[in-house]
C-alpha cells in the first residue's frame, strides 16, 4: 500500500506536468488529422515522382528533336545571327533591336516547371521599360498561356496577338502556323525579337532573344549580294526567304524552350519529392509524440484512479 501510494503522488505530480503539453500536442493538430496528413502527402509524393518519371522520358524524346533542330538551323544564323543571353542584352540596353520590333516570347501551357515561365515574363516586362524608355516602340505576341495570364498584368497594352493550347511535341508544321499568327499581327515591323529558354544540360538553362529584321534587296543593308537572280525577283526571293528564316528560327526557338520546360519540370518535380518526403518524416514524430503523449496520460488517469479506490 505504501509503494502504491508513493507511485500515486510520483503519478500525480507527473500528470500535472504531462497533460498540459498532451493538450497542447492535442489543441495543434489530433492524431486523426496528422495521420490524415500524412497520408494524404505521400500521395503527393507518389504523384511527384511519377511526374518526375514522365518528364524524364519526355525530356529525352525533346533532346532528340532538338539535336536534330540545330544543324537545321545553322543557314539561318549565318544570316540572323546567333542569339544573345537577355542579361547581357540588360547591360547593353538592347542596341540591336530596332524601333518598331515585334517581341514573341515562347511560354508554355502547362506549369509545375519551375521558373521557366516567370523568368522569360520577367524580362519582357523590363525589356519593354527598357525600350519605352529609349523611345523605342514594340509590340507583343504571346505564345503559350501561363505567359499570356503573367504578362497581361505587366505589359498587357502591348500584347497583339497570343497562341494557347499549342499541341505537343512541336512541329515544323506548327511552328509554320504560329508563324503566320505572328505575321497577322502587322508587316509594318521592322523587326521580329524571339525571347525563349535555350537548353544546355538537363540541370541548366538560360534567357536568351534573337532579332531577325527584314532582308533587304537594296542599299546597304543589301542581303546575299554574292548570289545573283534571274530573272530579277530578288525582291520577291527575298521576301519568302524572310518568312521561311522566321519559321525556321522559330521552330529551333521552340524545340530549346520544350526541352528547357522538361528538364525545369524534372527538377521541380524533385524538388517536391524530396520535400514531401522530409514532411512525411516531420509529421510522423509529430504523430508518435501526440501518441505517446496520449498513452503515458492514460496510463496516469489509470494509477490516480487506483490510487483513489485504494486511499
Amino acid at each position: 500500500k505504501i509503494m502504491l501510494a508513493t507511485t500515486a503522488r510520483i503519478g500525480a505530480r507527473t500528470a500535472q506536468q504531462m497533460v498540459p503539453r498532451a493538450m497542447v500536442a492535442r489543441g495543434m493538430a489530433t492524431e486523426k488529422q496528422l495521420f490524415q496528413q500524412i497520408n494524404s502527402t505521400k500521395n503527393i509524393m507518389k504523384i511527384t515522382s511519377s511526374m518526375k518519371m514522365v518528364s524524364a522520358a519526355k525530356l529525352k524524346g525533346d533532346e532528340n528533336r532538338l539535336y536534330a533542330a540545330r544543324p537545321f538551323n545553322k543557314w539561318g544564323e549565318n544570316l540572323s545571327g546567333e542569339a544573345k543571353l537577355l542579361e547581357d542584352g540588360f547591360e547593353d540596353g538592347f542596341e540591336n533591336i530596332p524601333d518598331n520590333c515585334l517581341i514573341v516570347p515562347l511560354t508554355s501551357d502547362k506549369g509545375l516547371c519551375g521558373g521557366v515561365n516567370s523568368f522569360i515574363s520577367r524580362g519582357i516586362r523590363d525589356m519593354c521599360k527598357k525600350l519605352d524608355a529609349d523611345g523605342k516602340k514594340s509590340s507583343v505576341v504571346v505564345v503559350g498561356d501561363k505567359g499570356r495570364s503573367q504578362m497581361r498584368r505587366t505589359v498587357g497594352e502591348k500584347i497583339k496577338v497570343s497562341a494557347t493550347e499549342v499541341v505537343t511535341p512541336y512541329s515544323f508544321d506548327l511552328a509554320s502556323a504560329i508563324t503566320a499568327e505572328v505575321l497577322s499581327a502587322g508587316s509594318d515591323y521592322s523587326g521580329i525579337c524571339l525571347v525563349y529558354n535555350k537548353f544546355i544540360n538537363s540541370a541548366t538553362y538560360v534567357q536568351v532573344y534573337k532579332v531577325l529584321t527584314p532582308l533587304s534587296s537594296s542599299g546597304e543593308d543589301e542581303a546575299m549580294v554574292e548570289y545573283e537572280f534571274e530573272p530579277d525577283i530578288k525582291n520577291e526571293v527575298l521576301d519568302d526567304l524572310s518568312e521561311y528564316l522566321l519559321c525556321s528560327q522559330l521552330y529551333h526557338a521552340m524545340m530549346e524552350a520544350a526541352a528547357s520546360e522538361q528538364s525545369a519540370r524534372m527538377a521541380a518535380m524533385e524538388n517536391a519529392t524530396k520535400n514531401a518526403g522530409e514532411m512525411v518524416d516531420s509529421l510522423t514524430l509529430q504523430y508518435n509524440r501526440a501518441r505517446q503523449a496520449r498513452i503515458t496520460t492514460e496510463l496516469i488517469e489509470i494509477i490516480s484512479g487506483a490510487s483513489a479506490i485504494e486511499g
